[in-house]
């Protein structure tokens, strides 16, 4: 069960960050070794399952980030593919390297029912030694209904 940072003190020191592969760092996060991003908690979505190219993370939009007409406000969207998106490219990121999101692009296609469970998958076209490219979708987990697709490109950046 994937537990959350509450500090900067609760993440991975750079030392430790470098000791992992891409994939083991996302494995250890679902495993609840170490801590997912609170963005998660702030936006209603945890990390939901981790394989090599692929991340899928689960969640439900509520009240707290509806735009002013009271429905899901774009950036939920956004931030959710983004980081189902960026978190599959990270599984192919070597040791001694991150990633970082450099540009991605959103399709809303139809609006999320608050309260309505989604599944996001973020899925790699191609890692290399410089970027990666990946694309996403969110769907619902019982109506199986797809309201939003994405596309993202990131930088791989060798520290070790």
């Amino acid at each position: 069960m994937p537990r959350i940072a509450t500090s900067p003190a609760d993440l991975l020191t750079r030392d430790q960050l470098l000791q992992l592969s891409g994939l083991e760092f996302m494995q250890a996060i679902l495993d609840g070794t170490n801590p997912g991003p609170p963005i998660g908690q702030t936006m209603g979505y945890a990390l939901h399952a981790v394989a090599d190219g692929t991340v899928t993370f689960r969640g439900a939009p509520e009240f707290n980030v509806t735009n002013p007409m009271g429905t899901v406000h774009g950036g939920w969207y956004g931030t959710l593919l983004d980081s189902a998106m960026a978190c599959a490219v990270m599984t192919r990121v070597p040791r001694g390297a991150v990633y970082t999101t450099l540009e991605y692009k959103i399709n809303i296609l139809r609006g999320i029912p608050l309260g309505m469970q989604i599944d996001c998958v973020g899925t790699i076209d191609h890692v290399g030694r410089s970027t990666g490219v990946a694309h996403g979708e969110i769907r619902g987990v019982d109506d199986g209904k797809l309201y939003a697709t994405g596309s993202t490109t990131c930088i791989v950046m060798q520290l070790g």
